[in-house]
């Protein structure tokens, strides 16, 4: 098939219908045309997001984020059945900065989670497997509106890079969750202060058995350590549990921690403020991120970037003075 008789065959009315109508093909082929960088498939699904977005933002969404080895992957698999055989319909999306050099999707492999990979009730979708880490974020809210058009009322968002990618997926969503090994202190787990500080929950996992104790242990730490940190609400202090995605143990009332923080926080204003001040970022992130699509693309600048990008880093140029030759050569 031809380029533009693909294209032709998109009919955008029938993928939103498909998508109110619940059906995973539609929104699966949504998903690609949103994650392709053609322009006309970005036009498309530009316009599909407009039409569903009445359909829109009443989904619980949460952050998980963790080092390798702390076991998201089995607490969003046991998470998400749970939570399905209570009646919910749960899709979970990755942001892997990591793919971006790589060339691979962290989700790829969905027998990661067995359960949630054959529930007709869970959607699993990976990151796309190549761009920049804000571009992979984009994406990701995008695929989040079309999922919940779609039906979904509970979005995980799992985060496998560390550093600035907690701090997107945190922006993205109504609830972080950081999950940490029992046993171990911050430090030793590559867990920055910072991403303490924008947790809404920690939970110390692995705490079957013999990890009980060690998780018991570490936990009163963390609450230790959060007493001396700035907290992000007024209205919620983060609380630190202990539990067991692989034995099932405390993921109930770890929901319903993040359930109770929705209560409180629509009722003092501040969910519906996050909400939208996340939505006013989105749209600056997302312009700053067109316009230097544009300034590179450009081939009147593209070479004299290149120059002076060069001379910048050999010292011959200031970089205030690049600056300023780049804002000319766009007339700003």
């Amino acid at each position: 098939m031809t380029d533009t008789a693909h294209r032709n065959s998109i009919d955008p009315e029938a993928l939103a219908r498909g998508i109110r109508d619940g059906n995973r093909a539609s929104l699966a082929r949504a998903i690609t045309l949103v994650e392709s960088r053609k322009a006309e498939h970005r036009a498309i699904a530009r316009g599909l997001i407009q039409e569903l977005l009445p359909l829109t933002g009443t989904a619980q969404r949460v952050g998980i984020t963790g080092v390798p080895g702390v076991g998201k992957s089995t607490t969003i698999d046991t998470l998400g059945s749970n939570l399905t055989a209570k009646g919910h319909k749960v899709a979970v999306l990755a942001v892997d900065p990591s793919s971006t050099r790589t060339g691979g999707s962290i989700l790829g492999d969905k027998t990661r989670m067995a359960q949630l990979a054959v529930d007709r009730n869970a959607f699993i979708r990976p990151s796309p497997s190549a761009g920049t880490l804000g571009g992979v974020a984009a994406k990701t809210r995008e695929t989040m509106l079309l999922c919940e058009a779609a039906g979904f009322d509970v979005i995980l968002v799992e985060t496998v890079g560390i550093g600035q990618s907690e701090i997107t997926v945190a922006d993205m969503v109504d609830f972080f969750l950081v999950l940490m090994l029992p046993g171990a202190g911050d430090e030793l787990q590559g867990i920055k202060k910072g991403v303490l500080e924008i947790a809404d929950m920690i939970a110390v996992n692995k705490a079957e058995g013999d990890g009980a104790l060690g998780a018991r242990s570490a936990a009163s730490n963390y609450r230790a350590a959060l007493h001396i940190l700035a907290l992000r609400s007024l209205t919620w202090s983060p609380p630190v549990i202990t539990m067991s995605g692989l034995a099932n143990e405390g993921l109930d009332a770890m929901w319903d921690q993040v359930a109770l923080h929705r209560d409180k926080m629509s009722a003092t204003g501040e969910f519906q403020k996050r909400r939208a001040d996340q939505q006013v970022s989105w749209m600056w992130d997302l312009l700053q991120q067109r316009m230097m699509e544009a300034l590179t693309a450009n081939a009147r600048t593209a070479d004299r970037l290149k120059s002076l990008e060069g001379q910048v880093r050999d010292g011959q140029t200031a970089v205030s003075v690049a600056v300023e030759e780049i804002a000319d050569l766009i007339g700003i």
